[in-house]
């Protein structure tokens, strides 16, 4: 049986959260099940799961990038990249919310894991969720985070400050499980549909993982329902499962009690904006202040989290330009997703056009790669520098090329598993995927070369990942710091020059480096060189190690890209 821990250090916060995305995904259609506010879109379960998937996938980077392997990294850097993670990766106003907790929760435990800082950071959690939040409502995941601190520190307060983290953990999960069973009486949505607040059940999962985490032993789960079945009560008879009288209908509405329409919005009777908008945004506090005041006049659902520059932004508006256009004003918008929800009568009434028979699904490293596989006709998905996408945002783009075959391109080692799982599950919706093991942005752009949609699909991939794999890739690097290389030693500013995801060349300059490990690349044979430039490279190194193929290596063409705003300075393929 594995150690249980004396407080919250990187071991057990990357238990936490492994165990919550687990607690998640066996909940997550139960959790959809019950969404009924504040639009009933029956996705609360699935934002939530996929919230937490991308702050998992951040502490395992954490650890995965530990040197030693004798030691856990430190628990500062596991939190903070907890929060983080949730930051980018959050979906939903639910996500949204969820992010916040975790960044005011690791705002304390950076500085220690017992039970008092645990205490505390609950409490941290909670107000800083109820201040991103325009308009805070009881009865949903906010009632349920204060209930949690409050339990956790009333069990604090009584030990003297002798309480151990067991009682702590377990106190904030029997008072979110407590005030989960209460929102129905507060929230009038919520007691016409039978059920309780979702994103509060959400959180009480979250929790329960923690309990978990730190005694060994999970709690005990609220009895499921099933078809015809009615909802088990719990603490008194509120209710946790599914809505009143049935099942959940197929589709983005969740109905309410058997023969009732989705549930009005409470606040205004109606049924709410048309879209939900939601965007990562590098900005200032000012700025961010008066985003807010704008996007509060715009429509309803605001929430806004984050800080030290970069923030989530999430509402829902009826002009979803007009949010958008209030992001570029506050500084820079990207990673925009609009979701258009619903009509007069609850349900999605969106005009679909007939699916195109094939498209492809590229993941690229900054937007200059990312306008050049648009213009080749590819969907795309913008890996930024330490925020790799999860499965639900590959998903997302599988669903928006509409189309009923899909290659999807990965152009990274270390996606490869999150792209496999995003193609099962388009796979179940009914498209076809085929993934192509690309490793780098370079092998992603000669597949796209030869992608024919004309042809047979079999024959269509095989060929896509036959131009891939003859292409050999590099990438120069900056090194962070002293370390061992399969080049040898290397110091804190070196130029690395990796080879097909080995380090090759250490140098002192970029121009110099990449020579080399063009000479070494190209010694091999070749025909086309690709270069693609980062952001801040100037075009005079482009021209000139255009000059140094040309000179050196006859019969090679060069080809060279702007890659924009990506982690390497400089990208290499040859084919």
């Amino acid at each position: 049986m594995p150690q249980l821990p004396d407080d919250l250090n990187a071991v057990a916060v990357r238990t936490w959260c492994s165990l919550a995305l687990e607690a998640l995904g066996r909940e997550r259609a139960e959790i959809d099940a019950i969404n009924v506010y504040p639009i009933a879109d029956g996705d609360t379960g699935t934002n939530l799961y996929l919230t937490v998937e991308s702050a998992a996938a951040a502490v395992e980077a954490v650890f995965a990038a530990h040197e030693t392997g004798a030691t856990a990294p430190a628990t500062a850097d596991a939190v903070r990249a907890m929060a983080h993670g949730a930051l980018i990766g959050a979906r939903g106003n639910s996500g949204t919310i969820l992010a916040q907790l975790l960044r005011g929760m690791a705002g304390v435990l950076v500085d220690g894991g017992d039970a008092a800082h645990l205490s505390l950071a609950l409490a941290r959690a909670a107000d800083a969720a109820r201040r991103a939040v325009a308009h805070p409502v009881e009865g949903t995941v906010l009632t349920v985070a204060t209930a949690a601190a409050e339990s956790a520190a009333e069990v604090e307060a009584s030990a003297d400050g002798s309480a151990d983290l067991c009682a702590v953990v377990h106190a904030a999960h029997t008072g979110a499980l407590a005030a989960l069973a209460k929102t129905p009486e507060q929230l009038a949505v919520l007691g016409r549909a039978g059920v309780v607040d979702a994103g509060g059940r959400g959180l009480v999962a979250v929790l329960g993982a923690l309990v978990e985490t730190v005694t060994g032993q999970a709690p005990a789960r609220s009895p499921r329902t099933g078809p015809g079945k009615t909802p088990a009560p719990v603490d008194g008879g509120s209710v946790v499962g599914l809505p009143v009288g049935g099942t959940p209908v197929e589709g983005d509405v969740t109905l309410g009690p058997a023969g009732a329409g989705p549930p009005d919005c409470p606040e205004d009777g109606g049924t709410g904006p048309a879209f939900e908008v939601i965007y990562l945004l590098e900005a200032g506090d000012e700025q961010v202040a008066r985003l807010r005041t704008r996007l509060d006049a715009l429509g309803d659902s605001l929430v806004v989290v984050g800080g030290d520059g970069l923030w989530h932004v999430h509402v829902h508006v009826d002009d979803a330009g007009a949010a958008v256009e209030a992001g570029v004003e506050a500084g820079r918008p990207y990673r925009i997703r609009i979701t258009h929800f619903a009509t007069e009568s609850g349900h999605d009434l969106r005009v679909q056009a007939e699916p195109a028979q094939r498209a492809v699904v590229v993941v690229v490293p900054g937007d200059g790669l990312a306008g050049l596989c648009t213009e080749a006709g590819a969907t795309t998905v913008i890996a930024r520098p330490g925020e790799p996408p999860a499965s639900g945002e590959l998903v997302d783009a599988i669903r928006r090329a509409h189309a009923r075959e899909v290659v999807l391109l990965p152009n990274d080692a270390a996606l490869h598993h999150t792209a496999a799982a995003a193609a099962e599950q388009a796979r179940s919706e009914g498209v076809r995927v085929a993934l192509v093991p690309t490793r780098a942005a370079v092998q992603g752009i000669a597949a796209l070369a030869v992608h024919e949609p004309d042809r047979g699909f079999d024959e269509d991939v095989v060929a896509m990942t036959a131009a891939a794999g003859a292409t050999r890739y590099a990438e120069l690097a900056v090194a962070e710091r002293q370390s061992w290389t399969m080049a040898g030693i290397c110091q804190a500013g070196d130029i690395l020059g990796l080879i097909d995801g080995d380090v090759a060349v250490i140098g002192a300059d970029v121009p110099a480096t990449a020579r080399t490990v063009l000479d070494r690349m190209l010694a091999a044979g070749g025909e086309l060189v690709t270069l693609v430039l980062g952001e801040d490279v100037p075009d005079a190194l482009a021209d000139a190690l255009e000059e140094h193929v040309r000179e050196g290596h006859l019969a090679v063409d060069t080809v060279v890209y702007r890659g924009g705003h990506q982690r390497a300075p400089l990208l290499i393929g040859v084919e």
